[in-house]
């Protein structure tokens, strides 16, 4: 039986990569004058900031500033990384929603934006409303994380060890509707064992509360999870896509370790709804350039990143559909905001 997969077709059409989703306008954006609209041959005369919405040092934080570096260079004008973090993502993509969609303001974002989306029904936002889309950096696959303390050697010694305990486990996860939260949750569903989630601030403190045995298991994507298993800090007992097992060789994927499940993460960027098309395209254009460097995609590899570049529309569309599926799927499994 084929895996169940969260991820759509990508330009390649396989079925095991990043989703589709997203939408355009918002009437609730501030709205810009004619006179207020920069011009797009001109752009950038002024300070760009990435809004990212998740705990410094997240796959979403790494990617975000080694494509910003390569843009200050490039515009010769401060590109911004800034971190708004609070409500798993939620507290940092409101208030992009709130700033003029004039290019100067993005949002950094990661499958979880999707998932959070698709699952909890009172954030301040609409996914598919208030924001335009910008385009795709990166797909990675996710990873199960353990401490190297319980000495498993399969996801089967794991679910055994979780089945054990008579008042069930605990994962952790980098917050309510991440995607993290979604692989786990899953995990848990899938083989029959009472998990309950654990919460935390981002993705570096779940993968802590799983190094050090406070609790059983946590999923990351590469760039928190494979530096730390290299180095025998951790233990990688599964990945969420054959990418993962390529990158991390003799490890299975949940599918062949006999689970019915597999996708990658993604991460993007996304802009105030309203903000010129003309702009949108510029801010592409140069993530795909960047995107394409050499050392870039020698630096995305080593961390588990794989560079992936779509335009403005295409992403959108990603989103929105990324969205829908895993609504639908969430609630197959019972996924809910705590």
């Amino acid at each position: 039986m084929k895996p169940t997969s969260l991820a759509c077709d990508h330009f390649s059409g396989r079925v095991s990569r990043a989703l589709r989703a997203f939408g355009v306008a918002a009437l609730a954006a501030p709205i810009l004058t004619s006179a207020q609209v920069p011009d797009a041959d001109k752009y950038p005369t002024q300070p760009v900031r990435f809004i990212v919405p998740y705990t410094a040092g997240g796959g979403t934080d790494v990617i975000t500033r080694l494509v910003a570096k390569h843009m200050a260079d490039a515009w010769n004008v401060p590109v911004i990384v800034e971190n708004r973090v609070g409500a798993g993502g939620v507290i940092g993509s409101q208030y992009v929603t709130t700033q003029k969609p004039d290019g100067r303001t993005f949002l950094a974002v990661a499958s979880a934006f999707g998932v959070r989306s698709a699952i909890d029904r009172t954030v301040p936002y609409d996914a598919s409303r208030d924001f335009s889309g910008v385009g795709q950096m990166a797909i990675s696959p996710s990873f199960m994380v353990v401490s190297t303390t319980h000495g498993f050697k399969s996801l089967r010694d794991l679910i055994a060890h979780a089945k054990a305990q008579p008042a069930g486990v605990f994962y952790s996860t980098a917050g309510v509707g991440s995607t993290a939260h979604l692989h786990a949750a899953t995990v848990a569903h899938l083989a029959g064992i009472k998990a309950e989630h654990s919460p935390q601030r981002g993705t570096p403190e779940a993968v802590t509360e799983a190094m050090t045995a406070r609790v059983l298991y946590a999923f990351a994507p590469g760039p928190n999870a494979i530096p730390l298993a290299k180095a025998g800090k951790l233990q990688i007992l599964v990945t969420t896509s054959p990418a993962g097992a390529r990158l991390m060789p003799g490890v299975q994927t949940i599918a062949q370790a006999g689970l019915n499940y597999e996708g990658d993460d993604w991460f993007g960027v996304l802009a105030p709804a309203g903000t010129p098309l003309a702009i949108r395209e510029r801010v592409s254009k140069e993530m795909a350039r960047i995107l394409a460097l050499p050392e870039l995609r020698e630096r995305l590899a080593t961390l588990g990143g794989e560079p992936v570049s779509s335009g403005p529309a295409e992403f959108e569309t990603m989103v929105r559909e990324y969205v829908a599926r895993t609504r639908k799927f969430a609630d197959t499994i019972g996924m809910k905001v705590e």
